[in-house]
């Protein structure tokens, strides 16, 4: 028989089929804190919890018996997967259970902002009758812009359809072929903000969609356009987005999401008529919460019988002698696969992974799978991406992963290359360990170059003619950006070339585009590898 401890309040139904399975026995002790389960665990082999419990180190060393913690529901903050790790304890979540209910809450807002619901009942039950100041507009023939094209996106994508809408959907990886299966055009960010007259957000938080409707996007908005966030806060600038409202750009907004969570009692949201608001309640339903822990249940089983199981969220044990030889790469891969994420543009299409030299004789996809999290971490947000979900979470995106092998490695003992193809182009990354230094970007594209892959990067392609190494600096000087090294890659002299700065904090938008407009320079972009 085998024991499972639930820890935090679950709904029966959602523990249903522990309960009834004949092979286990489940225990409900919610409310104890770590010396208590310290005391007991070792009786155990899974675990449940929600966020209450912490699930530490301690707890884990006494877990004897322990294969599985189930946290049901997304976040696995509570629990110390490095921990989990070391003690061969596999995590596992229930990322799918809320996006029903995610996109539902979407969709009435989306109806509450096109018909003034909250403010015309507001006023209906303070005893005035106003049928003039609450006109609405259909959603039938309008143009739904979706931000975000993945689970609840392409939910709340085919509910608009019902409606008459016609979508046009944005994500970092979506094919044109995927959204043909939808039934939706692709569009850039700006075609939606010129175009769309309902827009919605369903995109993870990370730092390059951190504030990607802001000032730029509201100056260039189609006048009337409807805001709903039921994502995260922070992807929307919230005080740029009142300044719209109030000048006529936005007609309203519906957020169910904030920067700072709860907001400030003086949040402008909070009293402006033309904007709805809610608690975060996207995931605030009964068959939500019950969802999350029928699946983690389910796989819970899965992994006490020895069954194949999905959703594990720590990295699986491998051999001692391959991880030893493997380890030292790992920083390396994850960041090589996030460097040339953030340098190409466009949809991903195809990684290809290249291991030269003396891995080319062994095991390389725990490696692999480290490089992939990093490519898709800088679009996904590192939350949501891990080591042991990164090629689950490519293939779900239809990104191809071609892996070449080669026991050449020029001049190199070892050498881990990167290529990542879109629609708009390809680009090329290599890297390798050198004694002493550690990690190492050794080429980018055709260019030879000796990188630190960390911190903040700037990345300049230009045309190599005397003087340009000078403005550059010049204007970075002058805009209180310090170089602390430069490395300049070039084939043939007078061609071009790239150049590729540290900087002690990162260059912002405006100051990347004065760089492109100096003479010479071609592109630059910023980098950073944390």
């Amino acid at each position: 028989m085998f024991k499972v401890l639930v820890s935090d309040p679950i709904s029966d139904l959602g523990i249903q089929q522990l309960v009834e399975a004949a092979d286990v026995t489940v225990d409900k002790k919610p409310g104890l804190s770590e010396d208590e389960l310290v005391a007991i665990i070792g009786d155990y082999d899974a675990l449940l919890v929600r966020s209450q419990t912490r699930v530490t180190p301690r707890i884990m060393e006494a877990g004897k018996k322990l294969k599985v913690v189930g946290r049901a529901g997304v976040g696995v903050d509570n629990i110390d997967l490095g921990a989990a790790t070391q003690y061969g304890i596999i995590v596992i979540n229930a990322p799918d259970g809320n996006t029903i209910t995610t996109c539902e809450h979407t969709f009435a807002m989306i109806m509450a902002v096109a018909r003034h619901i909250p403010q015309a009942y507001a006023k209906t039950v303070s005893g005035v009758w106003d049928r003039k100041s609450f006109l609405g507009v259909e959603l039938r023939n309008k143009v739904l812009g979706v931000l975000g094209m993945g689970r609840i996106g392409s939910e709340v994508a085919l509910r608009a359809k019902a409606f008459g809408m016609e979508i046009l959907g944005y994500d970092p990886f979506m094919t044109e072929e995927r959204a043909e299966k939808l039934g939706i055009k692709l569009a850039s960010v700006d075609e939606i903000v010129r175009n769309a007259d309902f827009m919605t957000v369903h995109t993870p938080l990370t730092a390059e969609t951190r504030h990607m409707i802001g000032k730029k996007q509201f100056e260039v908005m189609k006048p009337g356009m409807r805001i709903v966030n039921c994502a995260r806060g922070g992807i929307i600038d919230e005080l740029a987005l009142v300044e719209a409202v109030d000048n006529g750009i936005v007609a309203g907004a519906a957020f169910d999401v904030f920067e700072v969570e709860p907001p400030a009692a003086d949040h402008p949201f909070l009293s402006h008529p033309k904007i709805i608001v809610t608690p975060h309640l996207g995931a605030s339903t009964v068959e939500a919460q019950e969802n999350v822990a029928i699946d983690v249940s389910e796989q819970v089983l899965h992994i006490l019988r020895d069954e194949p199981f999905s959703n594990a969220v720590n990295m699986p044990p491998i051999p001692a002698n391959l991880a030893s030889q493997l380890q030292p790469y790992y920083a390396l891969g994850e960041k090589l696969g996030n460097f040339i994420a953030q340098i190409t543009d466009g949809p991903v299409q195809e990684i290809t992974v290249g291991y030269s030299g003396e891995l080319a004789e062994v095991d390389t996809q725990p490696l692999t799978r480290y490089i992939v999290k990093g490519v898709l971490s800088h679009h996904l947000g590192a939350e949501n991406v891990n080591v042991v979900n990164s090629l689950h979470l490519a293939k779900e995106r239809d990104v191809n992963i071609v892996i070449n092998k080669s026991h050449a490695a020029k001049d190199f003992t070892n050498l881990v290359s990167v290529s990542l193809r879109t629609k708009k182009e390809e680009r090329n990354a290599a890297g390798t360990l050198l004694t002493g230094y550690g990690p190492r970007i050794v080429q980018i594209d055709k260019f030879p170059v000796d990188v630190t892959p960390e911190g903040n990067l700037i990345l300049i392609s230009h045309n190599d003619k005397p003087g340009i190494i000078g403005r550059v600096g010049t204007l970075l000087g002058t805009n209180d950006v310090n170089i602390a090294t430069m490395q300049v890659g070039r084939q043939l002299a007078g061609g071009s070339a790239i150049m590729v700065l540290t900087v002690d904090k990162g260059a912002d938008k405006a100051i990347l585009e004065q760089l492109v407009s100096l003479s010479d320079l071609n592109s630059a972009k910023e980098i950073t590898l944390n």
